[in-house]
């Protein structure tokens, strides 16, 4: 098995499938249309978390799948279910979600970046104040507001209060305290707004001993003392250091996680002595994992370098090129010197360090800092791509595993889904390919699509269309077949400007037609890929433009495999004005013979449409297709296909022929000089599924030039692509057919040696 194509678990795949299905799995349409959860079930807590967290998760990932207006509802009585550990995220989440399970007894709840719950919510937070044991309110900016200026104690009527109304940023609430939450150990408070007093918020929570306080500012520092004995972990992430703050948090002598980094060294404005970092490792002896990024590091912190570069690197405290951490008895588990000139030394006594040395320090910085920091994630996958692309990744599962998250986990951020997706472009091109499972890559095609869908803007776009061009095209994209064409075709939209966007968008259309079953073909001609028509109208725009270039031809390529075989693609083509517009590009531009050889490609799909041949039965068709027999352009490609659609018309027989010029006769004598003078031994541009719509014109006697023109067509293939063609004619009767054509009199001898 290929690294990361672990299946996922039972339990993952009966959660997504009934979150599919919930009308058909447990629950039925109940009054005003409501979603209600059936009488005789009954879930655990292991079940009810991972259907909440796994449709929170399918919700922000995949556009297929869609919310369910009351599914917070189905949890509202604990008798029925119960909720544990719940984790949501984004704006999607509302008040009304949080009070449909205010009767659940939560002992974890993490809400992050939920910017549109207000203080509403904070009430509904009451409701579990006796069993919360962790609380995350990351970037819930507008909590500590009311929306509308309502008050805090609200009804139980609220249901129908205006949902979509932003928390009034005037209207603090005042009278939400944490009082009464005494199993609360665990608390983040990240982004806390400014006009929130942290102090006297926190002053009622006696057992903590895990808090983050990340971009806070504090007014104070003194009061962090209240839980010296037992506070293991504070976080401090862009908090403004002092001489006061550090000398508080050396008295916290439990504290095994220690924060205190700031975003970036550009604005920081506490200089990290060697000083205070003594200070942090000989009075914080418990400490395990550390956290100094981005902040200016004062020299005196490091040993000489030509003494610190002596000798193999190693983690162990004595050997430390960094002065303070020779007094650790241990190296840490986690050092964080991202964004500081310390993680360029040699020996660093942690066994995990964030920073942009090599790639190692970057994995690290990544997956430390996607959920909770994506400024940092950001940088960090900036850091990849340039190693991805200059050197190589030699960790290239994790590294791709931690691109995909943050990715998912930042679907809304763009800074993170324009360098995510140029990462991607180089970790999954070919020096990569054979390490990566289908699982792994399949993963990859979703988070590009989430990107392309979010994002309209050019540079996302690009990276994503670049980075699909880095798959077998279209087997590993057949699984998100009709989501990835409509976003081609929207990027295909008129209006849209950018050339380069447009050729890549162009090429993936076209061979995402390719090879692949009728029935697809005709699921993209009906989202409108013939019949407005995007191709069409791109052909007509580069006509205006006098301009023939790859958009061009590739958007012939592309309705040359989007009509094979599949015959409403084709009536398409002839309502949206393709004839008109296939005669102004061959007036336009006589000299492009690979535009040829697509147009008279695409035109010998429609001449196989019995239906269809009539329209084009008139002098002006004919006359076009007979002068192009003579054609010498793509060696024998043009005059093959236009001997083709003539060939079709042809077995229709000489009745349908309702014309006087050109004659049929003379067509027909012109088709025959054409065959004899191509070489059979021709190598082809072409490529064949089926020989269906050749074998057709074999046993007959009507039109012995069109049955000549398929016997050369099969003679030619099975002669110089045996292996690929010779399986494909027998399994498709060809052998009995052509022992017809030597049994028919009106077999022209030249036709029966090649039948032989």
């Amino acid at each position: 098995m290929t690294a990361g194509d672990n299946p996922d678990s039972l339990m993952t795949l009966a959660t997504i499938f009934c979150l599919r299905n919930l009308r058909k799995t447990m629950c039925y349409q109940g009054f005003r249309s409501k979603l209600s959860l059936r009488s005789d079930i009954f879930l655990p807590s292991e079940i009810c978390d991972k259907l909440v967290n796994t449709y929170m998760e399918l919700v922000h990932t995949d556009s297929n799948f869609e919310p369910e207006e009351s599914f917070f509802q189905l949890f509202s009585d604990p008798r029925s279910t119960r909720l544990t550990r719940v984790q949501l995220r984004e704006d999607f989440v509302r008040d009304r979600d949080l009070e449909a399970i205010k009767r659940q007894d939560p002992i974890e709840l993490h809400l992050t970046y939920c910017n549109s719950l207000s203080s509403r919510s904070l009430k509904t937070l009451t409701c579990f104040r006796e069993t919360l044991v962790s609380l995350c309110l990351f970037g819930c900016s507008h909590i500590f507001y009311r929306k509308g200026g309502a008050p805090l104690a609200c009804n139980e009527d609220t249901e129908d209060e205006d949902e979509e109304s932003p928390a009034s940023r005037q209207a603090l609430e005042t009278d939400f305290s944490f009082e009464g939450f005494n199993r609360l150990r665990l608390l983040n408070l990240g982004g806390l707004p400014d006009e929130v007093d942290a102090e006297s918020l926190l002053r009622p929570l006696k057992s903590l001993i895990s808090l983050d306080l990340s971009n806070v500012q504090l007014p104070g520092t003194a009061f962090l003392t209240q839980w010296k004995d037992r506070l293991a972990s504070l976080v401090l992430y862009n908090v403004n250091l002092s001489e006061e703050l550090i000398s508080t948090v050396v008295e916290l002598s439990n504290l095994r996680h220690l924060d205190v980094s700031w975003e970036t060294r550009r604005t920081s404005k506490f200089k990290m002595s060697r000083k205070v970092l003594t200070a942090i490792v000989q009075r914080l002896v418990n400490l395990v994992s550390l956290d100094v990024s981005g902040h200016i590091m004062s020299d005196n912190c490091t040993v000489p370098h030509f003494e610190e570069a002596m000798g193999r690197p190693s983690i162990e405290p004595c050997k430390s090129s960094i002065y303070p951490f020779q007094e650790l008895k241990r190296p840490l588990q986690f050092l964080g010197l991202y964004d500081t000139t310390l993680c360029n030394v040699t020996h660093i006594p942690a066994h995990k360090v964030t920073g942009s040395k090599n790639e190692d320090q970057v994995l690290n910085a990544i997956e430390a800092y996607t959920e909770f920091r994506p400024e940092l994630a950001h940088r960090a996958i900036n850091q990849l791509f340039d190693i991805a692309r200059i050197q190589h990744c030699s960790q290239l599962l994790r590294a791709l595993q931690l691109v995909i998250a943050a990715l998912k986990c930042h679907k809304y951020d763009k800074s993170i889904q324009v360098t995510g997706s140029a990462a991607l472009f180089y970790l999954t091109n070919t020096e990569y390919r054979s390490d990566q499972s289908v699982r792994l890559r399949r993963e990859v095609i979703q988070v590009l699509l989430n990107g392309m869908e979010q994002y309209q803007e050019v540079t996302v776009q690009r990276n994503c269309c670049l980075t699909l061009c880095n798959f077998s095209i279209p087997e590993e994209l057949e699984f998100q077949y009709s989501r990835v064409n409509q976003l081609l075709l929207k990027i295909l939209e008129p209006g849209r400007q950018d050339e380069s966007i447009q050729r890549i968008a162009v090429h993936l259309c076209n061979a995402l037609v390719c090879q692949v079953a009728n029935h697809q073909k005709e699921a993209v001609g009906k989202m409108g890929f013939v019949k407005v028509t995007r191709m069409l109208n791109l052909i007509q725009k580069k006509l205006q433009d006098r301009l023939c270039d790859q958009v061009m031809e590739f958007a012939w390529s592309a309705l040359w495999n989007i009509t094979d075989e599949t015959p409403d693609n084709c009536q398409m083509f002839l309502n949206c004005r393709g004839m008109s517009l296939f005669l102004e590009c061959l007036q336009e531009f006589p000299d492009k013979q690979e535009l040829h050889r697509n147009m008279l490609g695409l035109l010998g799909n429609v001449a196989e449409v019995r239906a269809l041949r009539p329209q084009l039965l008139t002098p002006q068709f004919i006359s076009v297709f007979s002068n192009l027999l003579d054609s010498k352009a793509d060696g024998i490609e043009v005059s093959y296909n236009a001997c083709g659609v003539l060939s079709h018309i042809m077995f229709d027989g000489p009745e349908v022929w309702s014309m006087e010029e050109p004659l049929r006769d003379t067509v027909m004598d012109k088709m025959w000089d054409a065959i004899q003078s191509w070489d059979v031994t021709s190598r082809r541009n072409i490529n064949y599924r089926s020989f269906e719509p050749i074998l057709r014109l074999l046993p007959q006697s009507i039109a012995p030039v069109s049955q000549h023109w398929a016997t050369w067509a099969l003679f030619n293939l099975v002669s110089v692509y045996p292996s690929k063609y010779c399986p494909l004619l027998i399994k498709e009767g060809g052998v009995i057919l052509l022992e017809k054509v030597l049994e028919l009199d009106s077999s022209k001898p030249e036709t029966k040696d090649m039948a032989r």
